[in-house]
């Protein structure tokens, strides 16, 4: 089957986000090579894999008009997936129970995280956000900087998959200014539109052409538990 002959795509796709919960996906869909790459992982890290490029494959199927199986993607683990045949592009993330999935016809990148997750929030501010946030964060206590360091996060995150770096290259780089919710890359000038939000127990973020002002397919909750 030839997708890129047959498939009825806008020439760009508008940025599209699902929320889902991490399990129910179809392996019968997975290719030989996300099988031999799973079972390469250990146990944990295999389920999470095989589930999360399961549920990838399903949810683009929806999008392309195709089985799950058919669809031209390429994701070993800890790489960026990428999706053939110009088709467009891909990102996801896991945190816990939660998946969430990008998909544009430009480069984008999304980053979730558990709003539960333990951190500390005045080291990580130190430590990997630039003087000039730090400087706006520099009031803040509690839950409430908690709040804006983890918001910043994703953003960041989201916008260094969105170009394909490394958090170690990037992330001292990125600034988020609280105050106007611009994101700014301080080394070349990047300002990639982005949009950041919560969903029960998860703070998300997606980067990229298109992405202001996005929202979840699935607006109110994410699929449920064993829907179909």
């Amino acid at each position: 089957m030839s997708l890129g002959s047959s498939l009825d795509l806008p020439q760009r796709p508008a940025p599209q986000l699902w929320l889902r919960y991490l399990e129910g996906g179809c392996l019968g869909c997975l290719s030989t090579d996300e099988w031999s790459w799973g079972l390469g992982l250990p146990e944990l890290q295999r389920s999470r894999y095989f589930q999360s490029r399961a549920l990838l494959r399903q949810q683009l199927a929806d999008v392309l008009g195709c089985a799950g199986a058919a669809v031209p993607l390429h994701s070993p683990p800890g790489q960026p997936p990428l999706l053939g045949n110009d088709l467009g592009w891909v990102s996801l993330s896991h945190s816990g129970a939660g998946l969430l999935i990008g998909y544009s016809g430009s480069p984008i990148g999304v980053d979730l995280e558990s709003t539960a997750r333990p951190i500390e929030p005045a080291g990580l501010m130190r430590r990997f956000y630039p003087e000039p946030e730090q400087a706006q964060l520099g009031d803040l206590t509690g839950e409430e900087l908690r709040r804006a360091v983890l918001n910043s996060w994703v953003l960041k995150e989201a916008a260094i998959k969105w170009r394909h770096r490394t958090l170690a290259a990037e992330l001292a780089q990125w600034c988020y200014d609280h105050t106007s919710g611009s994101l700014q890359n301080l080394s070349d000038g990047a300002k990639p539109d982005h949009s950041s939000a919560l969903q029960q127990d998860w703070r998300w973020a997606a980067v990229g052409e298109g992405c202001a002002g996005l929202m979840l397919e699935s607006p109110g909750q994410p699929e449920e538990r064993g829907g179909t």
